[in-house]
Formats: C-alpha cells, sequence, structure tokens
C-alpha cells in the first residue's frame, strides 16, 4: 500500500472509529462500571471481532477480483453509493440511547475473560459491519500489490485506531456520556456527513 493511500485510508478510520456503534456504547459502558483499565479487554475482544471482519471482507474482494479484472471498479463506485446511503440514513437516526445496560445480570466485578467475550460479540453479532467493510475496503486495495499484506496494514492500522477512540471512551466515560447525550441528533448528523463525503470522494480519489 503506498503512503499516500494509506494516509487517506488512516484519516477515514479515524473518522470511522468516532462514529458511535455497539462497541463503542459497550465500551462508554464498561468504562463507565468497571474502570478504564479493566475495559481494556472489552476493547481487545472488539479489536479482534473487527480483525474477523476485515479479513472475510478480503476473502470475498480476492474472490471477485479474481473472477474480473473490472470487479475493483465496480465495488469501489457501489461501495461508495452505499455509504452514501448509510450517511442518509444516519443523518435521519433519533438520538442515541445511552443507558447503561446491565451487564449479564452480575453484581460486583464482571470477569475480564466476559468482558473479552463481550467486546468480541459486539464486533461480529452486527451481519451490516460486514456489509459496511466490503463497501470500505475496496476504496484503498491496490490490485498490483499483495492482498494479504494489505490486510495487514488495513486491519493493523484500524485495531490501533479502534483501541485508542475507545480507550479514550472508557477514560472520560462519565464525561462523554452526558455530552453525547445532549447533542445526540446532531452528533448522528455529522457523522452522516461524514460517511457520505467519504461515500462521494473515494471512488475519485484513487
Amino acid at each position: 500500500m503506498a503512503w499516500s493511500t494509506w494516509f487517506v485510508y488512516l484519516l477515514a478510520s479515524v473518522g470511522l472509529s468516532l462514529t458511535p456503534g455497539p462497541n463503542s456504547l459497550l465500551v462508554l459502558a464498561h468504562g463507565a462500571l468497571h474502570g478504564r483499565r479493566r475495559t481494556l479487554w472489552t476493547i481487545a475482544g472488539g479489536a479482534l471481532g473487527f480483525a474477523l471482519l476485515i479479513g472475510l471482507s478480503m476473502l470475498g474482494i480476492g474472490a471477485l477480483l479474481r473472477a474480473s479484472a473490472d470487479a475493483l471498479t465496480l465495488l469501489k463506485w457501489g461501495g461508495g453509493a452505499y455509504l452514501v446511503w448509510l450517511g442518509i440514513q444516519l443523518w435521519r437516526a433519533p438520538p442515541l440511547q445511552l443507558d447503561m445496560p446491565e451487564i449479564d445480570g452480575q453484581k460486583g466485578p464482571i470477569r475480564r475473560s466476559v468482558m473479552f467475550r463481550q467486546g468480541l460479540l459486539a464486533a461480529i453479532s452486527n451481519p451490516k459491519a460486514l456489509l459496511f467493510y466490503g463497501a470500505f475496503l475496496p476504496q484503498f486495495i491496490e490490485p498490483g500489490r499483495s492482498l494479504w499484506l494489505q490486510y495487514a496494514v488495513m486491519a493493523g492500522t484500524f485495531g490501533v485506531i479502534e483501541c485508542v477512540v475507545e480507550f479514550g471512551l472508557a477514560s472520560l466515560a462519565h464525561r462523554v456520556r452526558p455530552w453525547l447525550q445532549r447533542v445526540g441528533r446532531r452528533f448522528n448528523q455529522g457523522c452522516g456527513l461524514l460517511f457520505a463525503a467519504m461515500g462521494a470522494a473515494l471512488p475519485l480519489t484513487n
């Protein structure tokens, strides 16, 4: 992956990590209830889940590239249209619901293995995530380079960014949560604009 392509991917990954989802809300809850250090287990589980989803998406992309030389172009434009559609849906979404969930009905400290499992399941249990990665990743694929090397770079980059952002959420859970509740609708609209801008611009940048 060229440095210029990686840098654009890095910026896009930061934007995506800041967009609220099941894992970020779970991390907020665990950070508030169990502290930021224990929440590292939740974050690690989520990072593994995201790496698995990116790997599955890359398998599908690789199969399409072997089947057709024009598949990557179609993936980029189709993926861009999907990202724009997601942006519109996020713009119209209701404010975030950030009520702290009851964690498995347990009282007292939760086991680290349970926190890891919850982070992993939150990442892989949403079938839309696989479709999303299938739309997002092709924007940065370079057909002449090793697909698996690009997978390692993409998964590693996204994993590090996601861990840093989620650790920040866990550390500031008590402060971030009330702020998100106050500006929930506007925050959704800002994230929606980000998705739509990426969907419109990325297919044209490569």
